[in-house]
């Protein structure tokens, strides 16, 4: 990216951090308890570094394994492993998995995640990313993966939620700044 790249980018990303924050601090959905919303200042993110934003090849899994997550709340649900996204972070060779509770339906593939950061600078049960997808994920395709967009669940707000937990497969050993980091309430 050049120079006037990486500025209309952290703009746009800025505003959707500020839309956001509108949000968790005005919505009657948002997971911020009610008592709490008045004193809510924002989310602490990470600043935006172009430098986590990678191409990842795309291997599709045609007939998806079952994986069951364990939740916040002690509960499991179950998933598919509908594809693993390989990039390269900090260097080295790296690879995520994507879910989804439908492997047929169109929705975001679910990539939860825990990084050397989790439970230290960002929310202890590991983040999320969600890839937006048009029509069917291919085989060797490239996507982005933007870690500036990795975000916490909503269980970090409030225990009436149940989150599940990335599952270790997911657990990468670099440390990911990017993206939200650890809530304040």
């Amino acid at each position: 990216m050049d120079d006037a790249e990486v500025e209309d980018y952290t703009e746009r990303l800025q505003a959707k951090r500020t839309e956001k924050d509108d949000f968790f601090a005005e919505h009657p959905q948002s997971p911020v308890p009610p008592e709490h919303r008045e004193d809510f200042e924002g989310l602490n993110y990470f600043p935006a570094d172009p430098e986590y934003r990678v191409s990842a090849t795309v291997e599709v899994h045609d007939d998806p394994d079952p994986v069951e997550m364990a939740t916040s709340d002690g509960r499991t649900v179950r998933y598919e492993r509908v594809a693993t996204f390989a990039f390269e972070l900090d260097g080295e060779p790296t690879r995520l998995h994507g879910y989804r509770q439908d492997a047929g339906a169109d929705e975001p593939v679910f990539v939860p995640f825990r990084d050397k950061t989790t439970g230290q600078e960002t929310y202890a049960d590991g983040r999320y990313m969600e890839l937006a997808v048009e029509g069917e994920l291919e085989d060797g395709a490239e996507v982005t993966l933007d870690f500036n967009l990795a975000y916490s669940p909503f269980c970090a707000y409030s225990e009436t939620f149940s989150c599940p937990l990335p599952p270790e497969e997911n657990w990468l050993e670099t440390t990911v700044e990017a993206g939200e980091r650890t809530p304040e309430m």
